[in-house]
């Protein structure tokens, strides 16, 4: 598996990580030992890049991970996550961290988490606060990479002048392309990027079915893309990309990862799957390379992205 560097402070991470949420969350009941089984698989194939949180699950995910990758565990990036509460609200609290950090190094099995992101921007903790409580769990040798995920600039900034950051996470794919904004700000402090959802949710593996037909609790009944009228304009996109993709011997998931692994060194994408078979045809997009004429079609399809907003209720802007 090739390498990518993430920002400045030395993490080197496999060119495609994992996203273990869709194990214990969002995407209806998951099975621990598939999701086991899928995390070793991806080990197996040179994944070195695990990310997790508190929030999936409250501590379950954490387990897993831990419990997939004990057999070497030296040999791969451990990422968590820490700043939501219970009923969904933010809470970046400095003792707060700790607390939280302390309970995930239980939750993995290990003595030192590789990347700790703040999952969102908390508006009643300053954001020096923050990264001054990261400063220290860093010093103090629990926490070794600061991350944030969903930030803008001015947090970016703030935050990188108290701790380095090595890394910000976001929702990027070809159905969601907004991020590309804050590029010339992660160029310019050196920052890496980490690319969730990389494939739109699943819309994008072509098994894509209607809002309403995925079992309750399953977040792609409320989301926008798979509603009336936006669903079928992006199952239209991907049976376009799918002809694209069958004339390059490809998938379309594959193709989709080839894009954005194109977009630049510092762009490392975490696909999700329960599926080991699923792990195997995301890890093969690593060595497919796309032409100018591949670019210039994809473009043609999804020029702005998909259709439908990101999520069914309004999200604050990036700060």
């Amino acid at each position: 598996m090739r390498q990518r560097t993430l920002g400045g402070q030395g993490l080197r991470v496999s060119a495609l990580g994992y996203g273990a949420m869709g194990i214990s969350m969002a995407y209806g009941s998951g099975d621990v030992r598939e999701g086991v089984a899928a995390i070793r698989r991806a080990h197996d194939l040179g994944v070195t890049f695990f990310d997790t949180a508190e929030l999936y699950g409250w501590g379950e995910n954490e387990k897993v991970v831990g419990r997939a990758v004990a057999g070497f565990r030296d040999e791969v990036v451990i990422a968590t996550k820490f700043g939501f509460t219970r009923d969904y609200g933010t809470d970046s609290r400095p003792e707060h961290i700790r607390e939280v950090v302390d309970n995930s190094l239980g939750h993995l099995g290990v003595d030192t988490i590789d990347v700790l992101y703040q999952h969102r921007v908390d508006p009643d903790v300053p954001i020096e606060d923050v990264a001054g409580a990261v400063k220290e769990l860093v010093e103090a040798g629990k926490v070794k990479h600061f991350g944030l995920s969903e930030a803008g600039e001015r947090t970016l900034r703030a935050a990188h002048a108290v701790q380095p950051v090595s890394v910000l996470q976001t929702e990027y794919s070809l159905f969601e392309r907004d991020v590309e904004r804050l590029f010339p700000v992660l160029e310019e402090l050196g920052i890496g990027f980490v690319a969730y959802s990389p494939l739109g949710r699943g819309f994008i593996t072509g098994t894509a079915k209607p809002a309403g037909q995925y079992e309750a609790g399953d977040m792609r009944n409320d989301d926008p893309r798979w509603q009336p009228g936006n669903f079928e304009r992006n199952r239209e996109a991907v049976r376009r990309l799918g002809v694209l993709a069958e004339g390059r011997g490809a998938t379309v998931a594959q193709v989709a990862l080839a894009w954005l692994l194109g977009r630049g060194e510092h762009v490392v994408p975490i696909p999700g799957t329960r599926s080991a078979g699923r792990v195997a045809e995301n890890v093969a997009a690593v060595e497919l390379e796309l032409s100018a004429d591949d670019l210039a079609a994809i473009e043609a399809i999804l020029p702005r992205g998909g259709f439908g907003a990101r999520y069914a209720r309004q999200v604050p802007e990036w700060v």
